[in-house]
């Protein structure tokens, strides 16, 4: 990766154009047998749709923050970029009701009913499917974000000095996530190529690193595992052999 990189979302960008081909995000759901695979390519399409909808439909700008209230999810982390790439603070976990947006899955509708201004729900369903009826008061994501265009441009500067992620008590900004990531890829013995398996929740610096801005920084990928309690270790052990795992945080 780029060593003058000083967000995330230049951190993909220079991913994209190393190898848009190599596979970036691996995501397993154990409680319902879902297996999504991204590349970087496709990756950073969604990243790209999503935040053309931030952007645009939501009319988000530079210092606002959104509460994203998601699981360890392929969606979460397009969200994260997609943040990143418009300058909006991530506020992972964070209280809806103080935030210009919110972003949630189907078990926080009502936590996200507080946030006075828009409102975007995820069923997290397979293939990021559809809710069968959207929520009252919610935007569906995946009916309002297939129509964005996949390249993106930002229409103010994003300031890597500025904040961009809060998480369990920490705020970071762009340049602070970069560089913690990359340390904790160093910790890990992460490399170019590595393949790192994480069961650890979105819900802390530890899993978001681990389950995605680490393995990012390094040109490695990540084998996102949600809902591993469902896996005895002979399963578990049989999915880093299938997956070609490297490195394992859990």
């Amino acid at each position: 990766m780029n060593a003058t990189d000083r967000t995330p979302a230049a951190t993909l960008r220079s991913a994209l154009a190393a190898d848009p081909a190599r596979p970036l995000l691996t995501f397993y759901d154990d409680a319902t047998g879902e297996r999504v695979e991204l590349s970087v390519a496709t990756f950073d399409n969604w990243v790209a749709k999503t935040a053309n909808y931030l952007q645009s439909d939501l009319a988000a700008e530079p210092g606002d923050t959104a509460s994203l209230l998601l699981p360890a999810h392929w969606l979460t982390a397009v969200w994260l970029l997609a943040c990143s790439s418009v300058g909006v603070v991530a506020d992972v976990a964070g209280d809806p009701a103080g935030a210009d947006l919110v972003v949630t899955g189907p078990d926080e509708l009502e936590r996200a009913r507080t946030c006075k201004g828009e409102r975007v729900a995820l069923s997290l369903r397979p293939l990021g499917g559809r809710f069968p009826q959207p929520p009252q008061g919610f935007a569906d994501y995946a009916a309002e974000v297939p129509g964005h265009g996949d390249r993106f441009t930002a229409l103010a500067p994003v300031d890597p000095d500025e904040p961009a992620l809060r998480v369990a008590g920490r705020e970071l900004t762009g340049a602070q996530v970069v560089q913690e990531a990359r340390a904790d890829a160093g910790r890990l013995g992460l490399t170019a190529g590595s393949r790192l398996l994480s069961t650890r929740p979105y819900d802390s610096w530890e899993g978001l690193s681990a389950g995605l801005l680490a393995p990012l920084t390094t040109g490695g990928s990540v084998v996102l595992v949600r809902h591993a309690e469902h896996l005895d270790a002979e399963a578990l052990e049989r999915r880093r052999t299938d997956e070609r795992v490297t490195h394992s945080a859990s």
